[in-house]
C-alpha cells in the first residue's frame, strides 16, 4: 500500500506560495536580528520610554508602561527573533501559523519604537487610533478597487472618486447644515465618476489606465475651480459644514486597548466595518461573487454560460464608485467639516498600492491599508516627540511602504487575468 502523504516544504519542488512564504520568513528572521542588534545591543542610553494607554478618564484598566528603552528594545527584538525562528520551524513541518508572524512583526515594531522614543512619552492607544483614522479612506478606496478590478476593470480613478465624494459631502453638508445629506450625496458623487469610467472603458474600450488618470485630473480641475470661485469667497455658506459625532458602542468601547480605537467612532467607520465583511462574504460566498470573479478572470467562459459580462462589469464599477465616494465623505463630514484643495493628497493611489499588496483580496487590502495608515501616523507622532531619525526620513515612511508594496518585495502578485482588457463578444476567443 503506497503512502500518499502530501509533500512538505522540506521536499524539493516547493509551490509558488511556499516559496513566497519561505522568503518572507527569511526576511523576518533578518529584520528581527537586525532590530535586536541596532536597537537593543548597540545603543548605550539608559533612558526610559513611556507608553500611554488611556484615552478616556472612565477607562482606567491600563494607564502607562515606563520601561528602560535599551532593555525594552533588546527584549522585543529577541521576542521577534524567537518568533521568526519558530515560524521557520513550523514551516519546515508544513504548519502554517499567522500568529508567529504577527508576534514577530509586533516585536520588531516595539523594538524600534522603544529605541526611537527613548526618554519620550508615546500615546500608544492614540497612535493606533490615529492610524485607523488615516486608514479609513484607504480602506474604502481599496475596497472600491477590489470591486472594480475583480470584475476586470482597472480603477485608477479612485483618487478622483474620493475627492469628488469629499467635495460633494462638504458642500452639501454646509448648505443644508446636515451631516445626513452630506453623507448621502458623497456616494452619488463617487458613482458619477465611476459612470464616466464605465461608459468609456466598457462601452468604448478606451485604455483604462490612461482614462483613470484623465478622470483624476478632471476632478482635480473641477474641484479646484469651484473651490476658488465659491468655497473661498463664500466660505461661511459653502464650506463650513458640521461633522459627525462619534458613537460609543456600549460595553465594547471599554475593551482594553482596542475598545476606544474600534468602537468609539463615527457612523462612516461602522459602515466601513460592515462593508468589509459584506464584500468578503459576497465575493466568495454568493452567486454574484462567483460571476464577478468569472468575468474578471475569463470573460469568454463567463459569457458562454449566459453571464452578461459588460452589464455585470458596468454595475460593479458603479458600486465601486459608491464605496469610494463614501470614503471621500470621511475627509469632510467625518473629520474637519470643511473642504480644502486636493485634500485627498494621493490617498487613492496609496489605496491602489494596498490593493496590490493585499493581492486583490478584501481582507488583504484592508490589512495593507492599515499598515500604510500606521506608517503615516507613526511618522507624525515621532516627528512631534522628536527622534534620532531625521524628520525627512520619517516623512518618507508611508511612501516607502507604498513603493515596497508595488515593486514585488512581497513576492510575485497576479492581478485578475482579464483586468484592464475590454470585452467584446466574439473578439476575445
Amino acid at each position: 500500500m503506497s503512502n500518499s502523504a502530501e509533500p512538505t516544504p522540506t521536499t524539493q519542488g516547493l509551490s509558488a506560495t511556499d516559496r513566497r512564504r519561505r522568503r518572507s520568513i527569511y526576511v523576518m528572521v533578518a529584520l528581527s536580528a537586525l532590530s535586536t542588534v541596532l536597537f537593543g545591543i548597540l545603543p548605550g542610553s539608559n533612558q526610559k520610554v513611556t507608553y500611554g494607554f488611556v484615552l478616556d478618564k472612565e477607562w482606567v484598566l491600563i494607564h502607562q508602561w515606563a520601561l528602560n528603552a535599551k532593555s525594552a528594545s533588546l527584549g522585543f527584538g529577541l521576542l521577534a527573533l524567537i518568533a521568526s525562528i519558530l515560524g521557520y520551524q513550523l514551516f519546515q513541518r508544513g504548519i502554517k501559523s499567522r500568529l508567529v508572524g504577527a508576534v514577530a512583526s509586533a516585536g520588531i515594531l516595539m523594538s524600534f519604537l522603544s529605541w526611537a522614543a527613548a526618554g519620550k512619552f508615546i500615546p500608544f492607544t492614540g497612535l493606533l487610533q490615529g492610524a485607523l483614522f488615516l486608514s479609513v479612506p484607504l480602506i474604502f478606496g481599496s475596497m472600491s478597487g477590489v470591486l472594480s478590478e475583480r470584475s476586470g476593470v482597472v480603477n485608477i480613478a479612485i483618487e478622483g472618486q474620493l475627492l469628488a465624494g469629499a467635495f460633494a459631502s462638504g458642500v452639501v453638508a454646509s448648505l443644508t447644515h446636515s451631516t445626513f445629506w452630506g453623507l448621502l450625496v458623497a456616494p452619488i458623487a463617487g458613482s458619477l465618476i465611476s459612470l464616466l469610467l464605465a461608459v468609456f472603458a466598457i462601452n468604448f474600450g478606451i485604455d483604462q489606465i490612461i482614462l483613470g488618470f484623465v478622470l483624476n485630473v478632471l476632478v482635480y480641475g473641477i474641484t479646484d475651480f469651484l473651490y476658488k470661485m465659491l468655497l473661498i469667497p463664500y466660505q461661511s455658506t459653502w464650506n463650513s459644514g458640521p461633522t459627525l459625532a462619534p458613537i460609543k458602542i456600549p460595553f465594547l468601547w471599554k475593551i482594553p486597548v482596542v475598545g476606544p480605537i474600534l468602537f468609539d467612532q463615527t457612523i462612516i467607520v461602522y459602515l466601513m466595518y460592515i462593508g468589509i465583511f459584506a464584500l468578503n462574504f459576497a465575493l466568495f460566498r454568493t452567486k454574484w461573487g462567483l460571476r464577478t470573479r468569472a468575468v474578471g478572470e475569463h470573460p469568454t467562459a463567463a459569457d458562454s454560460v449566459g453571464i452578461k459580462v459588460n452589464r455585470l462589469r458596468f454595475r460593479n464599477v458603479l458600486i465601486a464608485g459608491l464605496v469610494a465616494g463614501l470614503g471621500g465623505a470621511y475627509f469632510t463630514v467625518g473629520l474637519g467639516g470643511a473642504f480644502s484643495k486636493e485634500m485627498t493628497a494621493g490617498k487613492g493611489f496609496i489605496a491602489l498600492a494596498a490593493l496590490i499588496f493585499g493581492r486583490w483580496s478584501p481582507w488583504g487590502a484592508v490589512g495593507a491599508a492599515l499598515i500604510f495608515g500606521f506608517a503615516d501616523n507613526l511618522q507624525s507622532v515621532l516627528g512631534i516627540i522628536g527622534t534620532p531619525i531625521p524628520s525627512e526620513f520619517m516623512l518618507m515612511a508611508p511612501y516607502v511602504a507604498t513603493i515596497i508594496a508595488v515593486t514585488g518585495f512581497i513576492g510575485r502578485v497576479r492581478a485578475p487575468a482579464a483586468d484592464g482588457a475590454p470585452y467584446k463578444r466574439g473578439e476575445n476567443h
